[in-house]
């Protein structure tokens, strides 16, 4: 199995450290827009630069809820004039935009969050609507409290020079105040993304129901995320103001200034960090010039070649600037394969543990008490009956086999019992490390009080690569990024993934993404795990190996229902057997004793079955 190419996908994932030739180029760059406006003393050229960082700056604070989060929002011009605004009313009070652009960034993190909230909790473009129409609101509001705004006619700010007004009659002052807070800006996207949080942002962006069974509170994550966006763009706002020296609500909360924000993103590779800073590089000298050398022959201009630019890169570079330049600067990892050859990653050499792959224990702990407890579950919808009156209990070290027909309501049981499907009635109660029983009432609570679940349909982070992946499993449990990489490697040679840690999950074989999920699940260390047929689908030499892995997660004291088709892996696994078939329990006990239940011949196994192992 070969690796994939790092530029496949549209979004890059968190973690993954910039190589040596990649940190000199973006350092080369960042000293060009200081020096080169600098020694050229023009104060047009300065002017463009400026322009350049603050464009950059804004894109990149976008960048962290567009890019790292998933969210699209056409309406971030709004956390910008709201920034404007608060600067220059406290200017005029007499009070130096040093503080008030702190001021102006807290109101934004407020009005993001309260905008985003409802809108996070929904599917669907509702944050991308929402931000478009409070963006609107904003205007209408700026234009409305002429009293406070100056309306139509808009606010100017007194001349007062100094570094404390930040206003100037050289440019070169601007420059090095923007310039620095498009280092901070960086810095900050930069620290998200390598971050705990930022593995959960893009989790969340990849596959949100996958990162809620890792323990992620999406919801929460990305409100976190809209907070620092909309501080930073208020804080560029604010600067921008003092630089402006007038506002008008038109151009503070303008739709097309939005969307050049986002642009610049899309242009330079959305979801990295340098991208929206080499969109922001290309585009703006080119509009600028054209608007200086035509003038008002050519109003609008900027826009025709904004569009001409980005209908060019939707073409031929549709993943940005970023997917060409990592070709020449991502060192390449070697070959997936599945021998225990040492790995090289930006981290240093990884070598496989003295025992890389998991085999089962012949020293079994016994089955102790009960640790999960599921007691009437009925669920319907609509007319339609899905599950009645489901009752079982799982114990401590125990596997647990859960058959039956299609549509016989097994993967539904799964998601009540997991806390990603609220039953009609009934009741899930799971013995915590207390000792003491709960009921748990979303993923995230049924993963803090320590079980995950792995999916029917396979839902690996396809843009990370099998180390990132694992990662997020085990950030449930090591808040640092050093602590979380180490037990996702040692996670991912036990689980025989250890070759191909730096390989993307998209270039992955079907059974290889059966282990992977397992593997993000295992560095979560739960202590009930859920198995949604991760049998179906794979040959008889992964179905062996698979068994073995099994039963080694069960020697490690992981009690497990497992979901499966396979009867050559369920009659190997389990300690007991439940079936359901019409959403109803009809048989549960040994598994040589269910298969010649006539009950469970006739509603699943078919007489051929019962023959064969008469």
């Amino acid at each position: 199995m070969s690796n994939s190419d790092p530029s496949a996908g549209p979004q890059t994932p968190p973690g993954k450290a910039p190589s040596r030739r990649g940190q000199i180029a973006l350092a080369g760059l960042l000293a060009a827009l200081l020096v080169v406006p600098l020694v050229i003393d023009n104060a047009f050229v300065s002017h463009i630069f400026i322009t350049i960082c603050l464009f950059a700056a804004l894109s990149t604070a976008w960048n962290i809820v567009g890019g790292f989060a998933g969210q699209m929002s056409l309406g971030h011009a709004m956390f910008y004039g709201i920034g404007a605004y608060v600067g220059m009313i406290m200017f005029q009070m007499g009070i130096t935009p040093w503080l008030s652009m702190f001021v102006g960034a807290a109101l934004a993190a407020v009005v993001g969050m309260v905008i985003s909230y409802p809108c996070f909790r929904l599917k669907g473009p509702f944050y991308t609507l929402a931000s478009i129409a409070f963006l609107e609101v904003m205007r209408v509001l700026a234009l409305q409290f002429t009293s406070v705004t100056g309306g139509a006619t808009g606010m100017m700010i007194d001349l007062r020079l100094g570094w404390t007004w930040m206003v100037f009659r050289e440019r070169w002052p601007s420059l090095l105040i923007v310039f620095g807070m498009l280092l901070v800006t960086l810095a900050v996207a930069g620290a998200v993304r390598r971050s705990r949080l930022g593995f959960h942002l893009v989790a969340t962006r990849e596959r949100e129901s996958a990162a809620r069974a890792a323990g992620v509170r999406t919801v929460r994550v990305r409100l976190i995320a809209v907070a620092i966006s909309s501080a930073l763009c208020a804080m560029l706002g604010t600067f921008h103001a003092m630089y402006l020296t007038f506002i008008e609500p038109a151009a503070m909360f303008s739709l097309v200034f939005s969307i050049q924000i986002a642009m610049f993103a899309l242009i330079g590779g959305i979801g990295t960090v340098t991208g929206p800073l080499l969109g922001a590089v290309l585009l703006v000298p080119i509009t600028e010039w054209a608007r200086a050398s035509l003038g008002s022959s050519a109003l609008g201009l900027h826009g025709f070649v904004y569009g001409l630019v980005l209908i060019g890169f939707v073409l031929f570079m549709p993943n940005g600037i970023m997917s060409v330049i990592k070709r020449f600067i991502t060192p390449k990892t070697p070959a997936g394969d599945t021998t225990d050859e040492p790995v090289t990653t930006e981290t240093g050499p990884i070598t496989a543990p003295a025992k890389a792959y998991a085999t089962p224990s012949p020293d079994r702990a016994g089955i102790g008490q009960d640790i999960l407890r599921v007691e009437g579950l009925n669920k319907n919808f609509g007319g339609l009956a899905v599950t009645r009156d489901v009752n079982f209990t799982l114990r401590e070290g125990e596997v647990l086999g859960m058959i039956g027909p299609n549509g016989a309501g097994k993967t539904t049981v799964f998601n009540m019992i997991s806390g990603f499907l609220a039953p009609d009635s009934g009741t899930v109660s799971m013995r915590g490390p207390d000792g003491q029983f709960h009921q748990p009432n979303n993923p995230a609570d049924f993963a803090a009080i320590g079980l995950g679940r792995t999916f029917q349909i396979v839902q690996p982070f396809a843009a990370m690569s099998v180390e990132e992946n694992i990662m997020v499993g085990a950030f449930h449990r090591h808040h640092d990024e050093k602590n979380a990489r180490e037990a996702a490697r040692q996670t991912a040679w036990k689980m025989g993934l250890g070759p191909l840690l730096q390989t993307e999950a998209r270039g992955l074989t079907i059974g290889g993404l059966k282990r992977l999920e397992v593997a993000r699940v295992m560095a979560m260390e739960p202590r009930v795990l859920l198995l949604d047929e991760v049998m179906a689908g794979i040959n008889q030499t992964d179905v062996r190996r698979a068994i073995d892995l099994m039963l080694s997660i069960r020697d490690g004291g992981v009690s497990i229902i497992a979901i499966e088709h396979v009867m050559q892996a369920v009659m190997s696994l389990s300690d007991r057997v439940i079936v359901l078939a019409s959403g109803e329990v009809i048989a549960q006990g040994r598994p040589q004793d269910v298969v010649r239940d006539p009950q469970v011949i006739e509603a699943y196994l078919g007489k051929e079955f019962a023959h064969a192992h008469a």
